[in-house]
């Protein structure tokens, strides 16, 4: 565990250190981000920010190499350099994007050629769950379902990437449940060293140490050489991890380990799929391209309903602990305790969600109320002055009028009789 913990401090060290660098490059090369409609920002900031997460994760890289305790990932096969090129090809395709704004098709493509190079390298899901077993997939199937797990993380990330330490933060939310799990699994073998709990440890010190520099409000945005490379390491993780699932070292049903290897992305970003999936959806069925930029986001919502970036950010974080801790809680734990306390904590996060909104929208409503209650009331009295004005028409009389009627009246009777 300590060697885990030296790794990680090295990553987010580095990552802290030479991303000021980082930010006065962007500057000067002018990857410097205008105001959008659909931003919350309101001054114009560098990007790029992904760049110096790389070399926080580069340098880690080199230096776990030559640790003892870790060596031997790197001297048995080349899965993690295969990574690390993968890493440093999607980071300059979303350093490219950053710097000229790629056309979304254009970006999709290099995605994907990128992960069929990964995934062509070693970096498969080598089996599938069927049934209460695992089955081996053909090599083209597991290459296409890498490559699809893959684009569909990278994009998941980029979606979510809108407030000041969003993105970082959930995906080091799901970096340290994944390396958390990866952790146990790996007690069960002979050596305590895994390569999915390095890749983990050193996302989630990459993301700490630009957090520091992206908390609200930013110096610098990741970009998306930033929020890709994030989306293309979780899933990595979760990949490598695919065959060293022992379900009999598991205490539940053999169903949710043999399904966890391709759940475990979905699981830990349920956040960011959730709002990708809805973001397609909605833009689909206006007629529009599923990359058409709007304000409708999950962390757009937060904003409407009254929160503040911060509060909105780590309100957030908290639904995405939940998820991706609940998640795998479950397999270590009785059902029967873990939803009871997933059941406590949803309640205190939507109150704490919701909270904003009831806040303002309570007075609102009783402001609405009296209004009407008042409206109500004027139109009472008023229905009431008109009929007490028809009622008493007549009682208005003066006196004297009264008199000459009474005599207009007893003359007509006193004529008729006469006539008679």
């Amino acid at each position: 565990m300590r060697i885990y913990l030296l790794i990680a401090a090295i990553a987010g060290g580095v990552t802290w250190l030479v991303t000021p660098l980082i930010r006065h490059v962007a500057i000067e090369i002018g990857a410097v981000g205008e105001v959008r409609a659909r931003d919350v920002h309101t001054i114009p900031t560098p990007r790029m920010g992904g760049l110096g997460m790389l070399i926080g994760f580069t340098v880690a890289t080199i230096i776990a190499s030559r640790l003892p305790f870790l060596a031997g990932l790197f001297e048995d096969n080349y899965q993690m350099w295969v990574i690390l090129a993968g890493g440093i090809m999607i980071s300059l395709l979303g350093m490219a994007d950053d710097l000229w704004d790629l056309d979304w098709m254009l970006k999709l493509a290099g995605q994907l050629l990128i992960s069929v190079f990964v995934a062509w390298g070693g970096l498969q899901i080598i089996s599938l769950p069927l049934g209460d077993s695992l089955v081996t997939a053909s090599p083209s199937l597991s290459m296409a379902i890498t490559a699809f797990l893959i684009v569909a993380s990278i994009n998941a990330v980029n979606f979510v990437d809108g407030l000041d330490g969003l993105a970082s933060g959930i995906v080091a939310i799901g970096g340290i449940a994944f390396a958390a799990y990866s952790y146990m699994i790996a007690r069960s073998s002979p050596s305590y060293a895994s390569l999915a709990t390095m890749i983990d440890v050193m996302m989630v010190g990459v993301c700490v140490g630009f957090i520091l520099h992206n908390w609200h409000p930013a110096k610098l945005f990741m970009g998306d050489s930033g929020s890709m490379l994030l989306g293309y390491l979780i899933t990595c993780a979760s990949i490598v991890m695919t065959g060293r699932l022992d379900p009999a070292s598991i205490h539940t049903s053999i169903y949710l380990p043999v399904f966890m290897p391709i759940l475990l992305p979905i699981l830990v970003l349920f956040l960011p799929v959730l709002d990708m999936c809805l973001a397609i959806v909605r833009r689909l069925a206006k007629g529009q391209s599923p990359m058409h930029p709007d304000r409708m986001h999950l962390h757009h919502r937060m904003l409407r309903i009254g929160h503040s970036v911060r509060g909105a950010v780590l309100i957030l974080w908290g639904w995405a602990a939940l998820i991706a801790f609940g998640s795998l809680t479950i397999l270590f734990f009785r059902a029967r305790y873990v939803a009871l306390g997933m059941l406590i904590a949803v309640v205190l996060l939507t109150a704490a969600t919701m909270y904003p909104y009831l806040r303002h929208r309570i007075p609102e409503i009783r402001a609405e109320n009296l209004i009407s209650e008042a409206a109500r009331q004027q139109a009472k009295h008023v229905s009431g002055e008109a009929l007490e004005a028809a009622m008493g028409e007549d009682a208005r009389e003066t006196p004297k009028q009264s008199a000459e009627k009474t005599q207009e009246e007893f003359s007509d009777e006193k004529h008729q009789t006469q006539v008679s």
